[in-house]
């Protein structure tokens, strides 16, 4: 009877550590590999980087754009930008003007000519 009761509180006293570890093992990979947990985070600042460097070369872009645009204002129009503009849209050259055909680059190649 004696050595009932002892395997008892011994299988007992095993469980409950047994089940506090499986609790802290399974919190604990959670806490590495879960939605918030660390593997997560590393992943969220690597796209946090990568955004930041595409939201820096987009804002230099739209800063060229914006210089562009601001050259062919109606109250104060740059008249060579005007004149560039105007030759791109229309395929226009001045009888004066040097024309230098270029060769398309060999990726363009396959590209439709331009008329």
């Amino acid at each position: 009877m004696v050595t009932r009761k002892r395997l008892r509180s011994f299988l007992t006293a095993f469980g409950l550590y047994v089940t506090a570890g499986l609790l802290i093992g399974y919190f604990g990979v959670n806490a590495y590999s879960g939605n918030h947990g660390i593997k997560a985070k590393q992943d969220i600042d690597r796209q946090i980087a990568a955004l930041t460097t595409e939201l820096h070369g987009l804002q230099i872009e739209r800063a060229k754009w914006q210089r562009r645009i601001n050259l062919l204002r109606p109250d104060d129009i740059d008249p060579d930008m005007l004149d560039e503009r105007a030759r791109g849209l229309l395929d226009y050259a001045d009888p004066r003007d040097l024309v230098l055909p270029i060769k398309a680059p060999p990726a363009a190649a396959g590209a439709a000519p331009r008329p």
